[in-house]
C-alpha cells in the first residue's frame, strides 16, 4: 500500500481472532510515514489485547520523554490524559532497567484491586539501550488475564524491528550491495590464518556468491602462474589437463596485465585465445581472470567461471571483484610470505637486500653487513680457549667414622661441628654401658660359681665333672672380656687427628641408637682436593695432567687453578645423567675451604676456533640424531 493511497484504520476492524494474522500482515506491509504507522501499531495491539489505549515514548533530552504516537487522539482540548502524564513518568524506570513494567495508572489504588486501570510498558531496545517505551492502559480481570495481555503487548519491538528493517532494505542502492559483498568476502578471507586455507575460503565464497561452477586462484612464480587453490576442491594433481589449461589462462592474465573476459567484446582490446581455449575444453564456460597486484606488481591472478548463459558483463560484479582483489592482495602476500619453507623466505629476503646493499645508497647497511662478515672471519679462524666446565664439590683425602659399637643410648656428647681432635686423646662422648655393667656382674658372679664346683668336683675326685665346670668357666670368662671391651669402647675417642664434620649430636642425647649407626666423621680439611663431575659427551677430551680453574659458590670472586691428577673410569649417574668422577689436585688452598662445597670448574683443553665452539655441541646433537 504505498503512503498516497487511503488507508483504512486497523482501529475499525473487528477483533476477529481468525483475521488477526491478515491484519498484522497488513500492517508489515503498509507504507507509510512513521508516524502513521505507530498510530496503527498501536490501534492493532489496543485491539488485541483489549487496551483502553496506547501510547509510544522516546527518551528526550528533559526528564519527560517524548510522545511520539497516540491512540486514541484525546478530544481537541482536553489536554494530556492523566494515564499518558503516569506513563511518562513509569518510562523512566523502564529506560533504566530495558524490562517490563506493570504499574498502577494512579498511587492512591489499592494494590489488590484487580479490576482497577494499570499501564503495562514496554522497552524498545537496539544493541541494548532503550530507545522507545511503549505504554498501553489495561484492565483485567485476574492474573492470568494480565499475562495473556501482556505477552500480546510484547511483540510490539519485534513489529517496530520489522518496519526499520524493510525500510533499511528498500533505502539499499546498488554501490551499497556492492560494499556490502566485498566486506563480507573480506572477513571470510581474515579467518584464516595460513595461505592455502585463506585461498580455499576466497575461491568457495567467490563461487557461491557469484554463481560459478569454478573459482580458481594462482600465484606468480618468476612469470610463471602455479594453482594453489580451486572451489570445492580439497586436492588436485598438477598433470591434469584442466589445471595446465587454467595456468596458462592464468599466465595470459598476466603477461597483459589486464582484466581477461571470455565472451570478449568486439572492441576488446586484449587477447583471450588462450581463454577461450580453457572456455571450449572444459564445459564452455564464461571465464573471467583478474590480476591480484600487490606494491604495483601482479602477485596472483584470479580465475571465475561460470556457465555461458550467464557472462561477465555487469559492471557492478566486475567492479566488486576487482575492489576485493585489491582488498584481499595485502593479506594474501603477507601469508603466501610467511607459509614458504626457510630456504624460500630467505632466498626471497636475500633477492630484495642484496640489490641494496651493491648500490649507491644504504650506507649504513652496507656497513653493518661488513661488520657481520668480519665478524663471521673472526669466528670462522681466530681460535679461543676452549674448556670443559664441569661441577665440583670439595673433598677431604682422609675422612673417618665413629660409629655405635653396640645397641645402647647417647649419654653425653663432648665436641660440636668444627671442632679440632687429635688421635686418641680427645674423647667425643659417652655412651651408656649400665647395662653391660650389669651383665658383667652377673657373668662374674656366674664364673666364680663355676669355680667353685670344679674345685668341689677335684676334691671328690669327680675328674669329669671338674673339667666340664672348667669348661663352663671358661666360657664365661669370655663372655666377661667381650663385656669389658664393649665397655671400653662406650668411651668414644678421635679415632684420628682432624675436624669433626659430622652433625650436631647434643640435641639427640638419651637417644637410642643401633650397632654400626654413624655417630661423628672426622675429616683432615689441611689438604682438600676438588672431586669434578663431567659430562658423558666432553670426558674423552679431559686427560691426566690438563689444568684448569674452579669457583665455589660461597666465594665467586676467587678462582683456584687446579691439576687433573685421576680419572675415574667408571661412569655414575647423577641427576638422571651420566657423569664421571676427574679428581683434582688444588695449587693453593685457602682457610674457608670446607668439605662439601660445591661450585663450577673449567678444564682448559685445546685451542679451537669460536664457531667450533659455539657449534660443537649442536654439531654433535644433529650427528646422533641424524646418523652422519
Amino acid at each position: 500500500m504505498s503512503g498516497n493511497s487511503k488507508i483504512v484504520s486497523i482501529v475499525d476492524r473487528k477483533p476477529d481472532k481468525r483475521s488477526r494474522l491478515k491484519e498484522m500482515d497488513a500492517l508489515l506491509n503498509l507504507d507509510v510515514p512513521a508516524d502513521r504507522f505507530l498510530a496503527e501499531l498501536l490501534a492493532l495491539q489496543c485491539r488485541f489485547a483489549g487496551a483502553k489505549g496506547g501510547v509510544m515514548l522516546r527518551p528526550g533530552e528533559n526528564k519527560s520523554p517524548d510522545i511520539l504516537a497516540l491512540c486514541p487522539l484525546p478530544p481537541t482540548g482536553d489536554g494530556i490524559p492523566g494515564w499518558i502524564v503516569r506513563a511518562q513518568a513509569a518510562a523512566l524506570e523502564v529506560i533504566l532497567s530495558g524490562e517490563t513494567l506493570i504499574v498502577p495508572v494512579s498511587d492512591m489504588q489499592p494494590a489488590l484491586d484487580a479490576s482497577a486501570d494499570r499501564l503495562i510498558l514496554i522497552p524498545v531496545q537496539d544493541a541494548g539501550t532503550v530507545r522507545a517505551v511503549a505504554a498501553f492502559l489495561v484492565q483485567a480481570q485476574s492474573p492470568a488475564e494480565m499475562d495473556t495481555c501482556r505477552e500480546r503487548l510484547e511483540i510490539t519491538p519485534f513489529v517496530l524491528d520489522h518496519y526499520e528493517l524493510r525500510l533499511s532494505l528498500n533505502n539499499r542502492n546498488p554501490a551499497t550491495d556492492r560494499l556490502r559483498l566485498v566486506l563480507e568476502v573480506v572477513a571470510v578471507l581474515n579467518r584464516s590464518d595460513r595461505f592455502i586455507s585463506a585461498a580455499m575460503a576466497l575461491c568457495n565464497e567467490l563461487a557461491s556468491r557469484m554463481h560459478c561452477s569454478r573459482v580458481s586462484l594462482g600465484v606468480n612464480h618468476d612469470r610463471h602462474v602455479r594453482v594453489q587453490a580451486i572451489s570445492h576442491t580439497d586436492r588436485f594433481r598438477r598433470e591434469m589437463q584442466l589445471i595446465n589449461d587454467i595456468e596458462a589462462a592464468m599466465e595470459e592474465c598476466l603477461d597483459q596485465d589486464l582484466e581477461v573476459i571470455h565472451p570478449a567484446a568486439e572492441t576488446a582490446l586484449y587477447a583471450s585465445r588462450i581463454t577461450a581455449k580453457l572456455s571450449k575444453n572444459h564445459g564452455s564456460a564464461a571465464v573471467l581472470s583478474l590480476p591480484i597486484r600487490q606494491n604495483g606488481d601482479v602477485f596472483a591472478v584470479l580465475t571465475l567461471e561460470r556457465p555461458v548463459e550467464r557472462p561477465f558483463d555487469i559492471l557492478d560484479q566486475i567492479e566488486a571483484l576487482r575492489l576485493i582483489c585489491d582488498l584481499c592482495a595485502p593479506r594474501l602476500f603477507e601469508m603466501h610470505a610467511r607459509d614458504r619453507w626457510f630456504g624460500a623466505r630467505s632466498a626471497a629476503w636475500a633477492r630484495e637486500h642484496l640489490g641494496r646493499l651493491v648500490g649507491p645508497e644504504h650506507t649504513w647497511m652496507k656497513a653493518g653487513v661488513m661488520i657481520v662478515l668480519a665478524l663471521f672471519v673472526f669466528i670462522t679462524f681466530v681460535k679461543g680457549d676452549y674448556r670443559i666446565e664441569a661441577s665440583f664439590k670439595f673433598e677431604a683425602p682422609l675422612q673417618q667414622a665413629v660409629v655405635a659399637p653396640f645397641d645402647t643410648f647417647i649419654k653425653s656428647v663432648a665436641v660440636d661441628p668444627g671442632d679440632e681432635v687429635i688421635a686418641g686423646h680427645n674423647i667425643l662422648g659417652l655412651l651408656d654401658a649400665s647395662d653391660l655393667r650389669l651383665q658383667l656382674a652377673a657373668l662374674r658372679a656366674e664364673e666364680l660359681g663355676h669355680e667353685k664346683q670344679r674345685a668341689a668336683s677335684m676334691r671328690d675326685g669327680k675328674t669329669v665333672e671338674a673339667q666340664i665346670a672348667e669348661a663352663q668357666s671358661a666360657k664365661t670368662a669370655a663372655e666377661i672380656r667381650l663385656l669389658e671391651q664393649k665397655i671400653a669402647k662406650a668411651k668414644l675417642v678421635a679415632p684420628i687427628t682432624g675436624r669433626i664434620v659430622s652433625e650436631d649430636l647434643k640435641r639427640q642425647i638419651g637417644a637410642p641408637v643401633e650397632t654400626g649407626k654413624i655417630l661423628f666423621e672426622i675429616a683432615r680439611i689441611e689438604s682438600l682436593r676438588a672431586e669434578l663431575y663431567v659430562a658423558e659427551e666432553s670426558i674423552a677430551r679431559v686427560q691426566v695432567g690438563q689444568h684448569g680453574e674452579l669457583a665455589s659458590v660461597s666465594h665467586p670472586d676467587q678462582r683456584i687453578r687446579f691439576v687433573v691428577e685421576r680419572i675415574n673410569p667408571m661412569a655414575e649417574v647423577i641427576n638422571n645423567t651420566n657423569v664421571f668422577r676427574v679428581r683434582g689436585r688444588l695449587q693453593k688452598q685457602y682457610e674457608w675451604m670446607r668439605p662439601g662445597m660445591e661450585g663450577i670448574a673449567k678444564i682448559f683443553v685445546a685451542q679451537k676456533p669460536y664457531i667450533w665452539i659455539a657449534t660443537h655441541r649442536i654439531a654433535n646433537w644433529l650427528r646422533m640424531k641424524l646418523w652422519f
